[in-house]
């Protein structure tokens, strides 16, 4: 069971926009200190002391003192001091994380200002028992304005900063090194392997393409120009300047960049060019969830057979628009799902399984039949749930369509703006520092409350592109008492679990072009041997 957490990531705000007034990396952090880390500011305040809160307005005996909400770093990548707080090993031909201690972090929401952090964790963070975080409290892993609670009565208030200290699980992705296509100071260029997040999101975070870029060739400041899914693979370009971000970013808006992408369908795919033009709109943003809508937004697909093996058919995608899940979603309109999608090859969606836009059932209920379909298949995983604490159920009850940008995979358009996105670290969740409370602890797992290690097996270790083995700091095979995930034996995924055949193969401009190799699993003489 993935450990709670007490914020949700979104993509919006792992990639925020840079802010105008460009902010050195020094500046921004200095930027960052609450005021109360400023010299003149009071500390923390005891029973009965009198003291100045926001405003100047004087605090009664016995009230708690709330620092004013601490600005976000807009525009700051990912540092070393992330990129330490553990390492890779690799078995069986997958990347694999060590354990690691890590806070996540939110302010207190609206609707829980005035109810208790029990309250809170009982209704909204079910993925542990109420038992377990009266355990972590007592062992100081949750924390209000940094100071630890050990008594979970404690009533929040507007702008409480909530911490939470985990022992942190990655699921595993393939083991193929990250190839750099090209890097000449302005673009970098990777073929991204399927299953590997380009940034931190719901269980992944050091299992990334930002992160595998950081830690293994010492890249960082990067700004994203496009998203691939998880299970996507091939081109993905990053900027490595602002002037280089806001001129891809151009080309994108002015539909001036030009996107091919590769994919295996389940059928015999027309062989006549087929052009898919059904609007889309997001279901749950929460999963990345869409469907074609007449209340979506304008979308339009050109598909074209590449090859037909008498099961399956190869086809050359080209978005002409850049929404969510655009290929898949049209794909399965055309009753011609890509082959492994667990999403939209789903048979949640009905007999027809969303053929003709014919589902019979509402957004809420297909949501439900998609996680108890993966529920009973015990491969929710695949859903990418966020790591945030909150029960699935509830994610389905309280899931509502918004005007958030489109921007969640590989065909996605920029921010609206026009300013550039840079991988920011200071999210409440997923892109968080380590805790500083347990530092140093990240290299492995250590039971904190015997502070015991053990060291079992020695698998490969990350060295760059290379392995060695492995002579970790810190032991791996430690575990920490409090950790459920800690007391269970995952099996590794299948490849059918890792791989969705679905490649981002060229990018073009009108003075470049990026392309990689055409996969395996796409080549005519290709044949499944595992879905027959």
């Amino acid at each position: 069971m993935e450990q709670a957490a007490v914020a949700t990531p979104t993509p919006a705000e792992v990639n925020s926009p840079i802010s105008r007034e460009k902010t050195t990396t020094k500046e921004a952090t200095e930027s960052g200190k609450r005021k109360s880390d400023e010299p003149g500011e009071p500390g923390t305040s005891g029973r009965g002391k009198r003291r100045r809160g926001a405003g100047g307005k004087k605090l009664r005996p016995g009230e708690r003192y709330i620092p004013p909400p601490q600005k976000r770093n807009l525009g700051i990548s990912f540092r070393q001091e992330h990129f330490d707080e553990t390492s890779y090993y690799f078995e069986g031909g997958l990347r694999k994380v060590y354990p690691y201690y890590f806070d996540f972090k939110t302010y207190c929401k609206g609707r829980w200002i005035g109810k208790s952090l029990l309250e809170v964790f009982k209704s909204e963070f079910r993925a542990e028992s109420i038992e377990y975080y009266q355990r972590a409290a007592k062992e100081g892993r949750i924390r209000l304005n940094e100071t630890p609670v050990e008594d979970l009565s404690v009533v929040l208030r507007n702008n409480d900063l909530m911490k939470n200290t985990v022992h942190r699980h990655e699921p595993p992705v393939v083991g193929r090194p990250l190839e750099v296509l090209v890097d000449d100071g302005e673009v970098l260029v990777v073929d991204k392997p399927a299953s590997i997040p380009v940034h931190p999101c719901g269980r992944f975070r050091h299992n990334t393409v930002i992160f595998i870029l950081g830690k293994e060739r010492g890249i960082s400041e990067l700004h994203t120009v496009h998203r691939l899914d998880r299970l996507t693979s091939g081109v993905l370009l990053f900027a490595r300047t602002l002037e280089a971000s806001k001129k891809l970013d151009q080309l994108v808006r002015d539909r001036q960049l030009e996107k091919e992408y590769v994919c295996r369908v389940e059928g015999e795919f027309p062989e006549s060019e087929l052009i898919c033009e059904e609007p889309i709109l997001v279901v749950s943003f929460k999963i990345g969830l869409c469907r074609v809508d007449p209340k979506g937004k304008e979308c339009r697909t050109v598909f074209q057979r590449l090859s037909f093996n008498g099961k399956t058919s190869v086809v050359r995608c080209l978005p002409l628009t850049g929404r969510t899940h655009q290929i898949r979603v049209h794909l399965q309109y055309l009753g011609f799902p890509i082959l492994n999608d667990p999403i939209y090859g789903s048979s949640a969606w009905g007999p027809h399984r969303g053929k003709g836009g014919l589902v019979g059932k509402s957004n809420e209920d297909l949501l439900q039949a998609l996680v108890e379909e993966h529920r009973s298949q015990e491969s929710l995983h695949l859903l990418d749930i966020p790591d945030d604490g909150i029960g699935i159920e509830q994610a389905a009850e309280k899931n509502k369509t918004s005007e958030k940008a489109d921007t969640l995979d590989g065909t996605s358009e920029p921010n609206k703006s026009g300013q550039s996105h840079q991988i920011d670290t200071q999210v409440t969740t997923g892109c968080s520092s380590s805790s500083e409370t347990v530092d140093k602890l990240s290299q492995g797992c250590t039971d904190s409350k015997e502070n015991k290690t053990s060291l079992e097996s020695q698998p490969t270790k990350s060295n760059g592109n290379q392995t060695e083995a492995a002579t970790p700091k810190t032991p791996p095979e430690t575990r920490d008492h409090l950790c459920s995930e800690c007391k269970l034996v995952r099996p590794d995924p299948t490849e059918k679990e890792l791989i969705m055949y679905l490649h981002a193969l060229r990018y073009k401009g009108a003075d470049f072009e990026y392309s990689t190799r055409l996969p395996d699993w796409a080549k005519e003489e290709w044949v499944e041997s595992d879905w027959s």
